[in-house]
Protein backbone atom coordinates (compact mmCIF):
# COMPACT_ATOMS: atom_id res chain seq x y z
CA UNK A 1 0.00 0.00 0.00
CA UNK A 2 1.76 3.49 -0.91
CA UNK A 3 2.05 6.01 1.48
CA UNK A 4 0.29 9.27 1.52
CA UNK A 5 1.82 11.89 0.06
CA UNK A 6 2.90 14.97 1.86
CA UNK A 7 1.51 18.26 1.36
CA UNK A 8 3.92 20.88 -0.64
CA UNK A 9 5.38 24.25 0.67
CA UNK A 10 2.78 25.89 -1.12
CA UNK A 11 0.09 23.78 0.08
CA UNK A 12 1.18 24.03 3.41
CA UNK A 13 1.77 27.88 3.40
CA UNK A 14 -2.00 27.73 1.54
CA UNK A 15 -3.43 26.41 4.92
CA UNK A 16 -1.59 28.05 7.45
CA UNK A 17 -2.93 31.30 6.14
CA UNK A 18 -6.66 29.90 6.03
CA UNK A 19 -5.75 29.20 9.76
CA UNK A 20 -4.83 32.60 10.62
CA UNK A 21 -7.48 34.43 8.88
CA UNK A 22 -9.87 32.18 10.42
CA UNK A 23 -8.70 32.11 13.98
CA UNK A 24 -6.57 34.92 16.35
CA UNK A 25 -3.38 35.79 17.84
CA UNK A 26 -1.21 32.01 18.64
CA UNK A 27 2.22 31.52 19.78
CA UNK A 28 3.89 29.03 18.00
CA UNK A 29 3.73 26.34 20.71
CA UNK A 30 0.26 26.86 19.83
CA UNK A 31 0.39 26.36 16.41
CA UNK A 32 2.51 23.52 16.74
CA UNK A 33 -0.46 22.14 18.47
CA UNK A 34 -3.21 23.11 16.28
CA UNK A 35 -2.28 23.18 12.69
CA UNK A 36 -1.47 19.23 12.43
CA UNK A 37 -5.02 18.02 13.58
CA UNK A 38 -6.95 21.40 11.74
CA UNK A 39 -4.86 21.58 9.39
CA UNK A 40 -2.97 18.52 7.90
CA UNK A 41 0.37 20.43 8.73
CA UNK A 42 2.89 18.66 10.45
CA UNK A 43 3.83 19.58 13.64
CA UNK A 44 8.30 19.62 12.78
CA UNK A 45 7.17 22.10 9.70
CA UNK A 46 5.01 24.74 11.24
CA UNK A 47 8.19 26.88 12.51
CA UNK A 48 9.18 27.19 8.87
CA UNK A 49 6.34 27.36 7.58
CA UNK A 50 5.19 30.44 10.10
CA UNK A 51 8.67 32.00 9.29
CA UNK A 52 8.22 32.19 6.04
CA UNK A 53 5.04 33.80 5.89
CA UNK A 54 6.33 36.38 8.26
CA UNK A 55 9.64 36.73 5.83
CA UNK A 56 6.67 37.64 3.14
CA UNK A 57 4.71 39.89 5.22
CA UNK A 58 1.76 37.84 5.22
CA UNK A 59 1.98 37.23 8.80
CA UNK A 60 2.57 39.72 11.42
CA UNK A 61 4.67 38.82 14.63
CA UNK A 62 5.41 40.67 18.18
CA UNK A 63 7.22 40.30 21.22
CA UNK A 64 4.46 40.92 23.90
CA UNK A 65 5.83 40.20 27.34
CA UNK A 66 8.23 37.09 26.91
CA UNK A 67 6.17 35.60 24.55
CA UNK A 68 5.88 35.97 20.80
CA UNK A 69 2.71 35.72 19.28
CA UNK A 70 2.00 35.31 15.41
CA UNK A 71 -1.75 36.97 13.62
CA UNK A 72 -2.60 37.83 9.98
CA UNK A 73 -5.16 39.92 8.30
CA UNK A 74 -6.64 39.30 5.06
CA UNK A 75 -7.07 42.83 4.14
CA UNK A 76 -3.21 43.09 4.89
CA UNK A 77 -2.57 40.34 2.72
CA UNK A 78 -4.51 41.62 -0.08
CA UNK A 79 -2.71 44.66 -0.22
CA UNK A 80 0.70 43.20 -0.07
CA UNK A 81 0.26 41.20 -3.02
CA UNK A 82 -1.63 43.79 -5.26
CA UNK A 83 1.48 46.16 -4.42
CA UNK A 84 4.20 43.26 -5.52
CA UNK A 85 1.57 42.48 -8.38
CA UNK A 86 1.76 46.41 -9.52
CA UNK A 87 5.64 46.22 -9.09
CA UNK A 88 5.46 42.95 -11.35
CA UNK A 89 3.14 44.56 -14.04
CA UNK A 90 5.52 47.25 -14.30
CA UNK A 91 8.65 45.50 -14.46
CA UNK A 92 7.14 43.83 -17.20
CA UNK A 93 6.30 46.51 -19.35
CA UNK A 94 9.49 47.71 -18.68
CA UNK A 95 10.87 44.35 -20.71
CA UNK A 96 8.41 44.81 -22.89
CA UNK A 97 9.65 48.22 -24.28
CA UNK A 98 12.73 46.90 -24.42
CA UNK A 99 11.99 43.49 -26.20
CA UNK A 100 10.62 46.13 -28.36
CA UNK A 101 13.74 48.12 -29.18
CA UNK A 102 15.74 44.46 -29.76
CA UNK A 103 13.01 43.57 -32.19
CA UNK A 104 13.98 47.03 -34.24
CA UNK A 105 17.38 46.29 -34.26
CA UNK A 106 16.57 43.13 -35.35
CA UNK A 107 14.79 44.25 -38.53
CA UNK A 108 18.18 46.21 -39.19
CA UNK A 109 19.75 43.38 -40.15
CA UNK A 110 20.93 42.73 -43.91
CA UNK A 111 22.02 39.84 -45.92
CA UNK A 112 25.33 38.70 -45.55
CA UNK A 113 26.14 40.76 -42.60
CA UNK A 114 28.81 39.35 -40.36
CA UNK A 115 28.35 38.54 -37.10
CA UNK A 116 29.95 41.96 -34.70
CA UNK A 117 30.21 42.61 -31.05
CA UNK A 118 27.00 44.59 -30.95
CA UNK A 119 24.99 42.10 -32.59
CA UNK A 120 25.55 39.53 -30.33
CA UNK A 121 25.50 41.73 -27.63
CA UNK A 122 21.81 42.32 -28.99
CA UNK A 123 21.10 38.83 -28.64
CA UNK A 124 22.30 38.07 -25.64
CA UNK A 125 20.18 40.83 -23.77
CA UNK A 126 17.10 40.01 -25.77
CA UNK A 127 17.66 36.21 -24.29
CA UNK A 128 18.17 37.55 -20.93
CA UNK A 129 14.42 39.98 -21.35
CA UNK A 130 12.87 36.67 -22.57
CA UNK A 131 13.69 34.85 -19.46
CA UNK A 132 13.25 37.48 -17.00
CA UNK A 133 10.07 37.62 -18.91
CA UNK A 134 9.22 34.30 -17.76
CA UNK A 135 10.53 34.38 -14.45
CA UNK A 136 8.18 37.55 -13.80
CA UNK A 137 4.81 35.43 -15.37
CA UNK A 138 5.56 32.86 -13.08
CA UNK A 139 5.60 34.55 -10.40
CA UNK A 140 2.37 36.02 -11.27
CA UNK A 141 0.51 33.27 -11.47
CA UNK A 142 1.93 32.13 -7.93
CA UNK A 143 0.53 35.14 -5.95
CA UNK A 144 -2.67 34.64 -8.20
CA UNK A 145 -3.53 31.25 -6.45
CA UNK A 146 -2.19 32.49 -2.90
CA UNK A 147 -4.97 35.05 -2.72
CA UNK A 148 -9.02 34.76 -3.98
CA UNK A 149 -10.14 38.19 -3.20
CA UNK A 150 -7.55 39.64 -5.58
CA UNK A 151 -7.72 36.86 -8.40
CA UNK A 152 -10.30 38.76 -10.76
CA UNK A 153 -8.24 42.00 -10.77
CA UNK A 154 -5.33 39.50 -11.48
CA UNK A 155 -6.95 37.42 -14.33
CA UNK A 156 -7.55 41.19 -15.78
CA UNK A 157 -4.26 41.97 -15.58
CA UNK A 158 -2.72 38.90 -16.40
CA UNK A 159 -4.48 38.90 -19.26
CA UNK A 160 -3.96 42.46 -20.55
CA UNK A 161 0.02 41.52 -19.88
CA UNK A 162 -0.18 38.23 -22.27
CA UNK A 163 -2.08 40.45 -24.96
CA UNK A 164 0.78 42.73 -24.67
CA UNK A 165 3.58 40.07 -24.78
CA UNK A 166 1.65 38.47 -27.98
CA UNK A 167 1.89 42.08 -29.59
CA UNK A 168 5.55 41.72 -29.43
CA UNK A 169 5.32 38.55 -30.81
CA UNK A 170 3.50 39.29 -33.92
CA UNK A 171 5.79 41.98 -34.88
CA UNK A 172 8.95 39.33 -34.28
CA UNK A 173 7.15 37.49 -36.84
CA UNK A 174 6.08 40.24 -39.19
CA UNK A 175 9.96 40.61 -39.39
CA UNK A 176 10.63 37.07 -40.18
CA UNK A 177 8.23 37.24 -42.73
CA UNK A 178 9.87 40.20 -44.35
CA UNK A 179 12.94 38.95 -43.94
CA UNK A 180 11.83 35.37 -45.85
CA UNK A 181 10.50 37.63 -48.53
CA UNK A 182 13.41 40.22 -49.17
CA UNK A 183 16.13 37.74 -48.75
CA UNK A 184 13.92 34.41 -49.62
CA UNK A 185 15.55 32.88 -46.39
CA UNK A 186 14.47 29.52 -45.09
CA UNK A 187 12.56 30.13 -41.86
CA UNK A 188 15.23 27.82 -39.71
CA UNK A 189 18.14 30.14 -40.72
CA UNK A 190 16.22 32.97 -39.93
CA UNK A 191 15.48 31.15 -36.55
CA UNK A 192 19.22 30.23 -36.13
CA UNK A 193 20.71 33.80 -37.00
CA UNK A 194 19.46 35.56 -34.79
CA UNK A 195 18.48 33.26 -31.44
CA UNK A 196 14.87 32.66 -32.12
CA UNK A 197 13.86 29.46 -30.04
CA UNK A 198 12.32 26.92 -33.00
CA UNK A 199 9.34 26.42 -30.19
CA UNK A 200 9.20 30.64 -30.33
CA UNK A 201 5.36 31.09 -30.22
CA UNK A 202 2.28 33.10 -28.41
CA UNK A 203 1.97 33.16 -25.08
CA UNK A 204 -1.37 30.75 -24.14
Amino acid sequence: MSKKKGLSADEKRSRMTEFFYEKDFFQLKDLEKLCPKEKGITAMSVKDVVQSLVDDGIVDSDKIGTSIYFWAFPSKASQNRKRKLDELENKLKELEAKKQQLVATVEKSKEGKEDTDEREEVLEELSKRQQEKKQILEELEKYKECDPEVLEQMKLETEQAREAANRWTDNIFSTKSWIKNKFSFEESVINQQFGIPSDFDYVE
